[in-house]
């Protein structure tokens, strides 16, 4: 019989063993970790050549995040900094061992933006898959070409003016609201940000789905919803619940908070309603023999369409389309309304502008159609100069898949007093910072007053040239040098819907109301992927006062007109 010591002994030999096992593993780790962190911080470092440009100084962990992110300041940083520093320059990032490049040089932009070795980070890609799943926005590569390929005649200016009458029709049903609200009184406060996101939301459910939405009726649409919670708990996320998702995927599936399972409770609701409005489509357009020619215009239409044609190998599956489609969503909708409250805010600060504007359209007439109103010279310029002066994205992140030599057009003065005139090095993982605001409000592209709300610029062109008097010379013709839209490879596929459906409801609302701004509202930006309004109020966060309060009146006939410009 068997002694218990010599039962147990094996038993401690297992565990023994185990124990070092565990003890190396844990000694390998920390030495992994260790010689990670020394890389991360001291080696790494000293063979960036980014460490060469010039830039703003920090302490070892001292970050410019804030510098470049806050629409408050930022104006004033990116003036200081290329004073400073020049076209080119390195900020720091998470600490001092993580120089990011930015520059204002266009020619530098123009090879980073169409250059296939800068991508989109795989942050970003990941934090916007987890919402609008694999779409255009967040794909790169072949997968990225062959989507552009697929959704490019959606968008065509024949296809975007053909459903424009979606536009008229949700700007006057926002009217007819407008009126019941104004019935008893001669002015009244209403936040624009709000109202107009529902009208961008509803012409988006009816242009793109044919599905009604009615969010200016009543929020009560379950989808509509959904998108609502949905995108207003992404805006509220903290910087550490963001790194998180991004990092621990796994820790939002294992031990969701209520914010998480708020968030996926949206996504069910949004991919059930989604995949059924998609197979009834297809259903339709298939009963019909696939006539190609038949009059539905709206862009889920246009997209089955443009991929039942598409070859075989390329066509998208029913997920991609629903991911297309809300990824069109999220980036047509919401970027579009708060251009148009930018706009209406705009105008209420300068009521000569707005006043110069309604002439334009009271000269027009009450029965101009898209045509007309997209050839409107004031409107286009007002409408172009918003996108300019508050461009829906503040600014926009690449990151180099290789090492590469960025050319260059201004001279960098190096740190060491050498100068770079025909380019600059950057290593495979660096992170570039196009600065989209910047660039939009710099000097030398727009002329001394870039900083300052002027639609007459987009009115001065010179002989024989489509670009603005002192514009840039960008190569993306067709969104008149708006870097708001990017260009390039990664440039916004919906660009014309966004300016006539801007067109169309601005030239709808300024026609019947006048816009002033509310004396006790002070306004703010809100840079939370979009660039938002918000009304600063003590002990609230900015993401809790999104909107934008403007005193609203009716246009009486009769009215003086402003005949000075």
């Amino acid at each position: 019989m068997l002694s218990l010591p010599s039962l147990m002994s094996p038993v401690l030999n297992v565990l023994l063993f185990t124990g070092k096992a565990l003890a190396v593993l844990s000694f390998l780790l920390i030495a992994r970790a260790f010689v990670w962190l020394v890389n991360l911080y001291l080696i790494a470092p000293k063979r960036d050549p980014l460490r060469h440009l010039p830039g703003p100084e920090g302490g070892f962990l001292e970050s410019h995040f804030n510098q470049v992110n806050d629409p408050d300041i930022s104006p004033e940083v990116y003036a200081d900094w290329t004073t400073r520093f020049g076209k080119t320059l390195r900020y720091h990032g998470y600490g001092k061992h993580d120089y990011r490049l930015m520059s204002f040089d266009m020619r530098a932009i123009s090879h980073i933006v169409q250059s296939s070795n800068f991508q989109k980070p795989w942050q970003t890609r990941r934090y916007l898959g987890r919402l609008l799943g694999r779409g255009v926005f967040n794909l790169e590569g072949a997968e990225h070409r062959a989507l552009r390929k697929i959704i490019a005649p959606v968008f065509t200016a024949q296809a975007v003016k053909g459903i424009s009458g979606v536009y008229f029709q949700k700007a006057e049903e926002l009217c007819d609201r407008w009126d019941s609200i104004l019935s008893t009184d001669d002015v009244k406060t209403l936040d624009v940000a709000h109202w107009a996101s529902r009208l961008t939301f509803d012409i988006f459910g009816l242009a793109a789905l044919d599905y009604h939405f009615n969010s200016l009726l009543e929020e009560s649409e379950a989808v509509y919803c959904a998108y609502r919670e949905m995108f207003s708990i992404s805006d509220r996320s903290s910087q550490l619940r963001v790194l998180k998702q991004l990092y621990l995927p796994i820790v939002e599936r294992i031990w969701p908070d209520e914010g998480d399972r708020s968030t996926q409770r949206c996504l069910k609701t949004i991919r059930e309603c989604g995949m059924g409005l998609i197979q009834a489509k297809r259903q339709a357009i298939l009963a019909e023999k696939l006539d190609f020619q038949s009059q539905e215009k709206d862009l889920l239409s246009l997209l089955i369409k443009s991929n039942l044609s598409a070859e075989a190998s390329i066509q998208l599956s029913d997920k991609e389309i629903l991911d297309q489609l809300t990824s069109f969503l999220f980036a047509g909708s919401d970027t579009t309304g708060f251009a148009i409250t930018w706009c209406l805010r705009y105008l209420s600060l300068y009521p000569d502008i707005q006043q110069r504007l309604r002439d334009e359209l009271a000269n027009a007439g009450t029965d101009a159609n898209a045509d007309a109103i997209d050839a409107l010279p004031y409107l286009d310029a007002v409408v172009r100069e918003t996108f300019r002066f508050t461009p829906s994205v503040h600014g926009t992140i690449r990151v180099a898949t290789a090492d590469e030599l960025i050319p260059i057009s201004s001279p960098v003065t190096l740190r060491d007093g050498t100068v770079a005139t025909d380019h600059i090095r950057i290593s495979k993982g660096s992170f570039v910072h196009i600065p989209i605001e910047g660039i939009n409000m710099d000097v030398d592209l727009w002329g001394p007053d870039a900083r300052a709300f002027n639609p007459d610029r987009w009115l001065q062109v010179a002989p024989d040239s489509q670009e603005p008097v002192g514009g840039p010379a960008q190569p993306f013709p067709g969104i008149a040098n708006l870097m708001s839209f990017s260009f390039g490879r990664a440039s916004c596929p919906g660009w014309r819907f966004a300016l006539l459906e801007s067109k169309v409801a601005l030239a709808t609302l300024v026609r019947q109301y006048k816009f002033a701004p509310e004396p006790s509202a002070e306004i703010g930006m809100l840079n939370a992927v979009m660039v938002k309004p918000f009304v600063r109020k003590e002990g609230r966060s900015a993401s809790d006062g999104v909107g934008l309060p403007l005193l609203v009146s009716r246009v009486h006939e009769g009215e003086d007109k402003v005949t000075t410009h």
